[in-house]
């Protein structure tokens, strides 16, 4: 799919998830569609997704899987643009799917069925796709007597997009100009800031932005514990900032990181502590102290061995009871196992940073969402300049809630451009 066309309705900047989805629905629409990426090819979040499966909705999505400085704005968008719409869609074009834990859908085979889907749609929709393309500059025309609403009758050329492709500059115009650029996370495949850039170009505000559904790391004497229990997964409780998730930990060389510590990533701030439950089913200290009557001669190690991994049991004993390691329960106090068994539910631990932006799935914060319509996903005061995706300040929950986003706001942007 190449440049066919000296101007366009409506040009989109990034052909991700968002990016593509918007495009397949303006091109339905009628109009004249040009996506532009920047890297070699499109769609590389969509590919990497969910170990190469995508997790690409979720079976239950709410306005509560959502975190943003106002949380009622994605309401609009996934009432427009809902799951099962998106599953229908991947049903129509034979897409096998599994749901696994929490709700979440995943292609059976390959992440590559959701890109070609969405490309075979672009294709049948006459979207042009052009990769290898570096914006350099955004110019908006001045026009006169316009509303301050984009109004669709009004076919005045409004932005012209510079960019270059195969080091050639080109200067193309378009009626609407969406911003589907993505954000910070994973630079590797095509994060950038160029989304908040033109934003604040326009008088937009943003807001903060930190790394989100990111592992954590330590820099205390709990980075060789990582290290040394690296590839140990347990399912645990993690609480912080009155927040707290039940999903699986695992323990790797740099720190902790599984599901439930990217969830609680984005809750997290420096300096934050963060509450890990091991034994999220079961009052631990009571549980010590009935093992103590029933099992005197037992060791405490013996006795957990029972509920966690014996490399992570030798861990925690050297932290927290190394002088009783070869005494049983009988010569431990009440005192003493109660103290062990809070610690068991609730381990303190204080991590020295995340991994940043290179692992992270997400960014927090971006646009901030005052200055867009909920219902079209445009700019209030720049008509005919739209933001879809992650590039606002939406962040979904870990579990196919961020492709979500991307699908109901891009279809949302798409009625509209």
């Amino acid at each position: 799919m190449s440049i066919t066309h000296s101007q366009y309705d409506v040009i989109i900047l990034g052909a991700g998830a968002s990016g593509l989805l918007c495009a397949i629905t303006a091109a339905k629409k009628g109009r004249q569609v040009l996506l532009l990426e920047r890297s070699n090819k499109v769609g590389k979040k969509i590919l990497m997704s969910g170990g190469g499966r995508c997790n690409f909705t979720n079976q239950f999505v709410d306005a509560d899987n959502f975190i943003s400085q106002n949380k009622h704005f994605s309401k609009a968008a996934l009432k427009r643009y809902t799951q099962w719409d998106f599953i229908g869609l991947v049903e129509h074009h034979n897409i096998e799917i599994e749901q696994r834990r929490h709700n979440q859908l995943f292609c059976q085979n390959s992440a590559k069925d959701i890109l070609n889907m969405l490309l075979a749609e672009c294709d049948q929709a006459d979207v042009d796709i052009k990769t290898h393309c570096e914006v350099e500059h955004i110019n908006a025309f001045d026009i006169k007597g316009h509303s301050d609403k984009h109004q669709h009758h009004d076919d005045r050329q409004r932005y012209q997009v510079q960019f270059t492709n195969d080091k050639t500059s080109q200067k193309l115009n378009c009626q609407s100009l969406v911003i589907a650029t993505g954000a910070l996370s994973i630079p590797s495949l095509g994060g950038s800031g160029l989304g908040y850039d033109i934003a604040q170009q326009f008088g937009l505000t943003l807001t903060p932005r930190q790394a989100g559904l990111v592992p954590f790391m330590f820099s205390d004497d709990m980075k060789p514990v990582c290290e040394r229990l690296s590839g140990l997964a347990l399912e645990v409780t993690v609480s912080c900032n009155k927040q707290s998730f039940t999903e699986n930990m695992l323990f790797t060389h740099r720190g902790l990181s599984g599901p439930v510590m990217l969830q609680i990533s984005n809750y997290w701030q420096a300096g934050d502590a963060i509450d890990i439950d091991l034994l999220p089913n079961l009052d631990a200290a009571h549980w010590l102290l009935e093992s103590k009557q029933q099992h005197p001669k037992n060791q405490l190690k013996t006795i957990l061995a029972h509920q966690l991994a014996k490399p992570l049991v030798t861990e925690l004993q050297t932290r927290w009871w190394p002088e009783q390691a070869q005494s049983p329960l009988a010569e431990l106090s009440d005192k003493q196992l109660i103290a062990i068994g809070h610690k068991l539910n609730q381990w303190s631990l204080k991590p020295s940073a995340t991994e940043g932006y290179r692992t992270a799935e997400v960014t927090l914060g971006g646009i901030d969402t005052d200055g867009i319509s909920s219902k079209t996903m445009e700019a209030k005061q720049q008509p005919g300049l739209f933001f879809i995706g992650e590039v606002l300040d939406v962040t979904g929950h870990l579990g196919g809630f961020n492709f979500q986003w991307a699908w109901s706001s891009g279809y949302s942007a798409g009625l509209f451009v």
